[in-house]
């Protein structure tokens, strides 16, 4: 197929094309020339050498017209009619070679034209295909999600069905190293809610909150106010596995555990929550404020009055500040008395 002048000018190949029509036009001048006794074996080389030109010419043409055309469609075999249209030969007409005599040497000539590149080689058009390779086909990968089993949610759970969550509770890393869960303990009807911030090493030994010492303080503190543990007094802690080291609970760790003391606080209806130290402070109120400027107020989590006070295994260390501590337990007493926990007492 012949390609546009105008695209042969575009590619710079004009020129060569003239060339190559001085070049036939010398070489038929060259073969009128040859004595008579050589025409029969130039003809013959002419008419092979012609041939193999115009092939190469033929497959030059058409690699050039594919990207010419952005391959618009695949190349095709080139017609034996242009060939011979051309000067050349088809395959199947293309006469043999004559026999040369074994001591006859090649001439030079022809020894450097088979060996030497011609000079309108088109080597860099070799790599490219005869048609636009197909687009690669894009395979979406859809993301592996784990599959989970459906599960109630929390807020329609009883006391027993929210304690066997916990217990089997893998939302953070923190159940990678503890020994038991610290669900809670007390009275699951009680009018006062202690909530502290996690468990500490023995409460993760024994799955209970508030032991040892700071335990035992604790009751102490509440006996003054004439309670206990289990009597009108629920004990809860805003994480429920033992942070490694009893380090801080990071906040993700507060936000995966926290809709169980929700759930805790729904289920017990107090009309009172201590907030014991200040982790469990600021992570009930939403605050980073310091545990000195949130003692001596009424606050409120999910509508509940909140009132803030020292931890107890602080003030083992700090004895001085228990006299604070007990000015804030008497204001709990009395926002209790508000809310109606001295009718509810007397009923009692």
């Amino acid at each position: 197929m012949a390609l546009h002048e105008s695209a042969l000018e575009e590619l710079g190949l004009a020129p060569l094309w003239v060339r190559r029509g001085m070049g036939q036009a010398a070489g038929e001048a060259l073969e009128a020339a040859t004595p008579a006794a050589s025409t029969q074996q130039t003809a013959h080389e002419a008419a092979h050498e012609a041939a193999h030109e115009a092939a190469h010419e033929a497959a030059a043409v058409e690699r050039v017209a594919a990207v010419r055309t952005h391959d618009e469609r695949p190349a095709q075999p080139r017609p034996e009619a242009t060939l011979r249209a051309q000067g050349g030969a088809t395959p199947a007409a293309r006469p043999a070679p004559p026999a040369r005599p074994a001591a006859a040497p090649a001439p030079a000539d022809a020894t450097a034209s088979a060996s030497a590149p011609p000079d309108d080689d088109f080597a860099w058009f070799d790599d490219l295909p005869s048609q636009p390779p197909s687009e690669a086909r894009v395979v979406p990968v859809e993301p592996v999600e784990r599959i989970e089993q459906a599960e109630p949610s929390l807020q329609t759970l009883d006391w027993d069905a929210l304690a066997g969550r916990v217990s089997a509770c893998e939302r953070c890393r923190l159940c990678e190293k503890r020994t038991n869960t610290v669900f809670g303990v007390g009275d699951r009807n009680a009018d006062w809610m202690l909530i502290g911030e996690a468990p500490g090493e023995n409460e993760d030994r024994q799955g209970e909150p508030f032991v040892g010492q700071a335990g035992k303080l604790l009751d102490n503190m509440l006996r003054s106010l004439t309670l206990a543990r289990d009597t009108n007094v629920y004990i809860a802690n805003v994480i429920k596995c033992r942070p490694p080291g009893n380090r801080n609970p990071e906040p993700d760790e507060v936000a995966r555990c926290e809709p169980y003391l929700q759930r805790q606080v729904a289920l017990v209806k107090p009309k009172l929550i201590v907030a014991l130290g200040r982790f469990a402070a600021q992570s009930l109120l939403k605050t980073d404020a310091s545990i000195s400027s949130l003692r001596g107020r009424v606050h409120a989590y999910e509508g509940v009055p909140v009132i803030v006070t020292y931890h107890p295994a602080y003030l083992l260390r700090a004895l001085p500040d228990k006299a604070k501590a007990w000015a804030d337990l008497c204001l709990a007493r009395d926002t209790w008395q508000k809310a109606g926990g001295e009718a509810a007492a007397a009923n009692g």
